[in-house]
């Protein structure tokens, strides 16, 4: 695998709103009341605009884009907005090769902090295996973070 985690232009925009439309829908498959995502997860106007912005990265593995990310750094705080991968490419060990990436590539962050909703089984035991600590909840989402 040559896995690599770069910044997204416009012209990936495409590419990352299909593969985030067939991987949050697919959480149907593991508890989601309906098909859906966070807002904008289905939408070429909001991944063009956070390419444009310079949120949204891609994970590539030998040049094919397999996943992506929508990243927001404020300060010293990194908020992980959302990380999705192909459905094809669910337990290869992609997620946690892209959340340690994302670690490394802001080196300066004190904090990464995100949230996922309550009945996602899957992200919640994931985000705990790589080291994030709940650190409230509500009725509908889990928040994590991790400080180095």
């Amino acid at each position: 695998m040559s896995l690599q985690l770069l910044k997204a232009g416009t012209s990936d925009a495409l590419t990352l709103n299909g593969i985030s439309k067939r991987a949050f829908d697919s959480d149907i498959l593991i508890g989601a009341p309906s098909p859906g995502g966070p807002p904008g997860y289905m939408s070429l106007p909001f991944h063009t605009k956070m390419a444009r912005q310079g949120h949204l990265y891609k994970l590539t593995d030998e040049g094919l884009i397999v996943g992506g990310a929508i990243l927001f750094l404020k300060n010293d705080v990194l908020n992980v907005g959302r990380i999705f991968i192909a459905p094809e490419h669910f337990r290869k060990g992609y997620g946690v090769f892209m959340m340690r990436e994302v670690e490394n590539m802001f080196p300066e962050v004190k904090e990464f902090t995100l949230d996922t909703p309550v009945w996602n089984v899957r992200t919640n035991s994931f985000y705990s295996k790589i080291g994030y600590k709940e650190i409230k909840r509500d009725n509908e989402f889990v928040f994590y973070s991790k400080h180095r």
